[in-house]
């Protein structure tokens, strides 16, 4: 990537959740963000996630809302339940196509597209970008196990970037809290 490539990312959070999780960290977005600025020129960085609509609170409302304000457009949708052909409830919120959407709607303005997911699915997605002029990285883990990335869409990417290669540089810094106050008072008693 040189200074002047015009670079996208693309998010597929479900999935750079699991793979941070998988490695024993959690994601710094604003440091994800000021390593990919440092790279060239971001020109949108998307986060996909879908969201439980039904529940009162959503442990990634937080996450989302904070997203929102700090420099990722971020793309949600509903999660839907149904029950499976045995008779299992299960919960389905997949946002591959309104990722497939957008990278395909932006490859014609981008030099470099940065996807973070280790989905097998994404292969096709990868080439049709390719066959645009766009250089593909693709950010998963082969450092776990079992490995985050289907192995065809690590071939198919132009660049393979390793996300237990990034940690010193977006792992979220463990922050030790302190007591409240009175018990610190107590304590030196």
């Amino acid at each position: 990537m040189t200074a002047s490539s015009k670079i996208a990312l693309f998010i597929d959070g479900a999935n750079l959740y699991a793979t941070a999780k998988a490695l024993g960290f959690d994601i710094d977005y604003r440091r994800l963000l000021q390593e990919f600025q440092g790279r060239g020129t971001l020109l949108r960085a998307f986060y996909y996630t879908a969201i439980f609509e039904d529940q009162e609170y959503s442990s990634l409302r937080p996450l989302v809302d904070w997203l929102d304000y700090n420099g990722y457009t971020v793309v949600t949708k509903a999660t839907k339940e149904f029950i499976d052909a045995n008779g299992r409830r299960k919960v389905k919120g997949r946002m591959d196509v309104e990722l497939a959407v957008d990278a395909m709607q932006l490859a014609d303005h981008i030099d470099q597209m940065v996807l973070f997911s280790g989905d097998g699915d994404f292969r096709p997605l990868v080439e049709a970008v390719q066959r645009r002029g766009v250089r593909v990285s693709v950010v998963s883990t082969i450092a776990s196990q079992p490995s985050m990335i289907a192995d065809e869409l690590r071939r198919q990417a132009d660049v393979f970037i390793d996300l237990a290669e990034l940690r010193a540089k977006v792992a979220r810094e463990i922050v030790e809290r302190l007591p409240p106050r009175e018990a610190r008072s107590t304590a030196s008693l």
